[in-house]
């Protein structure tokens, strides 16, 4: 009798391991990433301009250099999801820690290439193309997936603030103007914002990778 009783449990056992795995997938899949427009940020990290935008809003297109000497624009993302940050090479606080979290993204999705991966210095006139490559070869870069860039110092400024929104400061690009953000940036492959993460921080890495993956299925 107590084994009959067990075998009864079976199948409701199993319709239960099943129901789990199923609402545990669900929700991933429920927790679809936010598309982010400008009204939807952080307002200090957002031009004046642009604060009012609550739709539509997309990454602008750019040109940059990249550690080898080529010109980088938004056709060698099209149809990628990618990641952005700013640094510089000189930097000894911050960008060390952000490039080592770069790498991790890096390995994370080395054989998949719909995920890239794009590093844009805040001090373009001494981020020249031989300082960059030297600082790519020591970080273990992979070139096919990561382009770290150097470029207009305006532009890259104006991209910063006005299309990815990855710091708080103001300024007009200028000589005097520097930017110092920790800020990485996920993009979609219709070049919608899908998330801005603390570089610095493990756990907000390891959250991004995640979001990537929720991104790519």
């Amino acid at each position: 009798m107590k084994t009959l009783k067990r075998i009864r449990w079976i199948p409701v056992a199993l319709l239960l391991i099943v129901s789990m795995f199923l609402i545990s997938n669900l929700s991933d899949k429920e927790r679809a990433l936010a598309i982010y427009n400008p009204a939807d940020l952080n307002p200090e990290l957002v031009d004046e301009s642009l604060k009012h935008v609550k739709e539509g809003h997309t990454v602008m297109d750019f040109e940059l250099i990249n550690q080898n000497g080529e010109i980088i624009t938004q056709e060698d993302y099209k149809d990628k999801i990618y990641v952005v940050d700013f640094f510089f090479s000189s930097c000894p606080t911050i960008c060390p820690v952000m490039t080592s979290n770069m790498v991790k993204i890096q390995e994370a999705f080395l054989e998949d290439d719909t995920i890239k991966l794009l590093s844009i210095s805040v001090t373009p006139k001494n981020d020249s193309v031989p300082t960059l490559r030297d600082y790519a070869d020591k970080k273990g870069v992979v070139d096919a997936k990561w382009n770290i860039t150097t470029g207009n110092k305006q532009h890259i400024y104006e991209l910063a603030r006005k299309s990815y929104f990855a710091t708080t400061d103001e300024g007009d690009g200028g000589l005097q103007d520097f930017i110092h953000t920790s800020n990485f940036v996920l993009v979609d492959e219709k070049k919608q914002i899908r998330g801005i993460y603390n570089g610095l921080s493990e756990e907000e890495i390891q959250q991004l990778i995640n979001d990537i993956k929720i991104l790519n299925n």
